[in-house]
């Protein structure tokens, strides 16, 4: 390398701007900031990230402090129970043979408890090796990875008889040399695309349902507790279709992204007086401002609904394309349409 030579910067020129009548302009940087007019397009910007789920904490001081009241809880029941059973064996031995045979009642379903919670942790935990694999082969370019990936996901849903036609057709392909995302590619279209309709139409009910019901309804604390309702029984819904099972243990680890969309929403229906204060319109602007909540309220549980399939769905999105905010909310704003035209 010549001596003679410096060291030399270079100016990036700035990203070009945006006509005012253009409805949406893009950065060259796929990482940049996208400016956009439509609605759908305002909340469907942050699609194709991955969704956030509940992290690890460094110093679970809380869990520890839960953990450590729960056994204390757990001992006082248990010697309050043995001291029950040893008193009635004193009073009447057969109403201390009745509390016995009860305990161990309680002891099986107990039991029975801890192992579905287990076996539901077990099946999103290979819902979530799938997924990570299926990443993984896809980035690496690993055609023996991707073919284990193919086979596990068969095997995931060998007791579908729905899907048995698309699992005979990707048994028959075999060793064929197919390019790794083909290969991904055809196990979610023969496996995937039909339980991805249902994900589709069960989000878009529950949008429907939520809109209509907080746009009916008189109190908050009713929004508010239907909203609740509506996600936990949505969440349950699309892990079943994908195959999970989970149980109190299972939903938690969703729990952080529900969170942020109840308090979403539980706001809006809070504040909905005030803006009727604002308004001051009289009956027909309190109307308006129910539908406009019942339309936001519905808009926001299919957002939560597409999270909810992001993390549930055993592969990613690699020939199907996405569901998008407008194909399971797209009929929310007709109405709001018809009535402002």
């Amino acid at each position: 390398m010549s001596s003679s030579q410096r060291p030399r910067a270079f100016r990036i020129p700035p990203s070009e701007p945006v006509a005012p009548n253009e409805g949406v302009a893009a950065s060259p940087d796929p990482g940049g900031v996208r400016i956009v007019e439509e609605p759908f397009e305002i909340v469907e910007a942050a699609d194709g990230t991955p969704v956030p789920v509940a992290g690890r904490r460094r110093a679970p001081w809380a869990s520890l402090l839960l953990a450590a009241l729960g056994g204390l809880v757990s001992l006082g029941v248990g010697l309050s129970v043995e001291r029950l059973i040893a008193d009635l064996f004193q009073a009447a031995p057969a109403l201390g043979w009745v509390a016995l045979a009860l305990l161990v009642l309680a002891g099986i379903a107990f039991l029975a408890i801890v192992a579905r919670e287990l076996g539901g942790l077990w099946r999103e935990r290979r819902i979530e090796r799938l997924r990570e694999a299926a990443i993984a082969a896809i980035a690496t370019r690993d055609h023996t990875g991707a073919q284990g990936v193919v086979r596990d996901l068969a095997a995931f849903y060998a007791d579908r008889a729905a899907l048995a036609e698309g699992r005979k057709r990707l048994d028959a392909l075999g060793d064929a040399i197919l390019d790794v995302e083909d290969r991904i590619g055809l196990a979610e279209h023969e496996l995937l695309a039909p339980l991805d309709r249902q994900a589709r139409n069960a989000i878009a009910t529950a949008a429907k349902q939520v809109s209509a019901v907080t746009a009916l309804s008189p109190r908050a604390i009713v929004d508010v507790a239907f909203v609740v309702f509506s996600a936990v029984r949505l969440l349950r819904r699309i892990a079943q279709i994908y195959g999970g099972r989970p149980g109190f243990l299972g939903f938690l680890r969703l729990a952080r992204a529900a969170f942020a969309h109840l308090t979403v929403t539980g706001g809006m229906a809070v504040g909905e007086s005030m803006m009727q204060q604002v308004l001051g319109l009289g009956i027909a602007a309190r109307v308006s401002a129910k539908l406009g909540e019942g339309v936001l309220n519905g808009l926001m549980t299919a957002r939560f609904g597409l999270a909810a399939l992001a993390v549930c769905r055993p592969l990613p999105f690699t020939r199907e394309a996405p569901p998008r905010l407008a194909d399971v909310a797209g009929e929310l704003l007709r109405p709001a349409e018809a009535e402002g035209g």
